[in-house]
């Protein structure tokens, strides 16, 4: 199964400290979970429908909790994303912020901040995710794996991983210095950063710890995952992308990272074949797709330690024969050389399992949870059930009328502020939880929310209720 992100229940007397000492001294060595911040709403738009100020300005005043709109228009060409409430650059207030509406200007604005203040309290910077990012068909063209990298980029080592967080949580001391990164927004891109759904999934790894999986979406589109081996005997996922059109790939990987990887037509029964080379950052260059023959269920290996030499078993497309095909790799040309076409008594190759000296590497679909049946999942020889998905950089929220796969193992809440019965309940169940529009001492609850996003932090009533509550600093 995969590594739980478990979050422990915090003891309602846990949370009682906070109103009663009303000191930020007393709470921080309170478990995360227990702490109260003070949060502002939509923190790029300033003194835009609110008062709000600078970004600094708002750190400097005790905010701990900044969230950045961002969408993906341009990514191609600016290669960020841009900070804006219904588009980019809407809403935003560059009075004391950055000129530029892209959002790795905003972040170094924050990473400096928190540089400058090492032992103030850990910051939540949440991205609310305007734009569905899952279209994004490569790292190049800004999905997942490309915000991971911008945050990683940012925040260097004062990151505070998703997939660090420990079954016991840690204190407010412990992360002191510390920045959280959260996704938020878009429903879809939320989903898809926790698991990714497939068909036929095929696997091949490497005697360097390189691992290449392709599936296909099941209505014709290929994806592939790149990863390493890591010394835990897990997979860490690196880049993912579509490259081609089709089903029923499969795919061979060199210790050179040369790979070849060949499919059947989604509608016909060619087979086609494409080579690649996988770059150190997880990246692969594709060839074009050629077709090498008919049939079905086409698998694939290198029969040799150079891995320049192939050979292909398929299934007959009328019958259950098998024909096999040898093949030698140009690497330079990224093609390969077909001969020797023949029936075969051989079995075809599996392809859902690769060994790279004593690593395994398995790759199936089922549920885990309330995930769907057609999860992408994966043993090694070390662990199993592991989910094929993003590096958990950053925290993944649940929001009020999410699926069951969004709430399992959040530890990040959020719904409107007036939503008193979520907001308690979450509270309750020890988890960190956002009320955001929050304009009102009215819509406090009892506890509060963790994080009283509002967008008039400096208003009298905010600020002592807040001092009341035991705010972090």
């Amino acid at each position: 199964m995969p590594r739980p992100r478990a979050v422990l229940p915090v003891l309602a007397a846990a949370a009682s400290i906070l109103l009663i000492s009303g000191s930020a001294e007393a709470a921080a060595d309170v478990p995360l979970p227990s702490a109260i911040f003070r949060a502002t709403h939509n923190s790029y738009s300033g003194n835009i429908s609110g008062a709000r100020n600078s970004i600094a300005y708002q750190l400097d005043h005790g905010v701990r909790f900044i969230e950045l709109d961002i969408h993906d228009n341009g990514y191609a060409t600016a290669l960020d994303y841009s900070v804006g409430h219904d588009a980019p650059g809407d809403e935003v207030d560059h009075a004391g912020n950055p000129a530029s509406n892209l959002l790795r200007d905003w972040l170094a604005v924050i990473d400096t901040w928190s540089a400058a203040h090492p032992t103030a309290a850990p910051i939540v910077v949440a991205l609310d995710i305007k734009d569905d990012l899952t279209d994004n068909p490569s790292y190049a063209a800004g999905n997942l794996a490309a915000l991971n990298q911008k945050l990683v980029s940012a925040f260097g080592p004062r990151l505070f991983r998703a997939e660090d967080y420990p079954a016991t949580p840690p204190t407010v001391d412990a992360l002191r210095g510390r920045v959280l990164p959260v996704i938020s927004g878009d429903g879809v891109t939320r989903t898809l950063y926790k698991r990714d759904i497939g068909s036929n999934p095929a696997v091949a790894a490497n005697n360097r710890g390189q691992v290449v999986e392709v599936h296909d979406s099941g209505d014709g589109v290929l994806w592939y995952w790149t990863g390493t081996y890591g010394a835990d005997g897990r997979v860490s996922w690196l880049r993912h992308g579509r490259y081609d059109n089709g089903v029923t790939p499969a795919v061979a990987l060199s210790d050179n990272g040369d790979l070849v990887e060949v499919h059947q037509s989604q509608n016909a029964t060619t087979l086609w074949y494409r080579v690649g080379r996988l770059g150190a950052d997880g990246e692969i260059t594709w060839s074009a797709s050629r077709q090498y023959d008919n049939g079905v269920l086409p698998t694939v290996r290198f029969t040799d330690a150079g891995g320049t030499r192939l050979r292909e078993i398929h299934r007959s497309q009328s019958n259950n024969q098998n024909w096999q095909w040898t093949g030698a790799l140009d690497g330079g040309a990224m093609t390969v050389a077909w001969s020797g076409n023949a029936k075969t008594s051989d079995a075809r190759y599996d392809k859902t399992t690769s060994a790279g000296g004593t690593p395994r590497v398995h790759v199936w679909t089922g549920a885990d949870g309330p995930t769907p049946a057609r999860t992408l999942r994966v043993d090694t020889d070390a662990v199993t059930g592991d989910r094929i998905r993003y590096r958990q950089v950053a925290f993944d929220e649940f929001q009020r009328g999410d699926s069951a796969e969004l709430q399992q193992g959040a530890l990040f809440y959020a719904a409107p502020a007036g939503e008193s019965a979520f907001i308690t309940s979450a509270r309750q169940a020890g988890r960190l939880v956002r009320g955001w529009d929050f304009d009102s001492a009215g819509q406090a609850t009892d506890p509060p929310a963790s994080y009283l996003a509002t967008n008039h932090p400096y208003d009298t009533w905010y600020r002592d209720l807040l001092t009341r509550a035991g705010a972090v600093e």
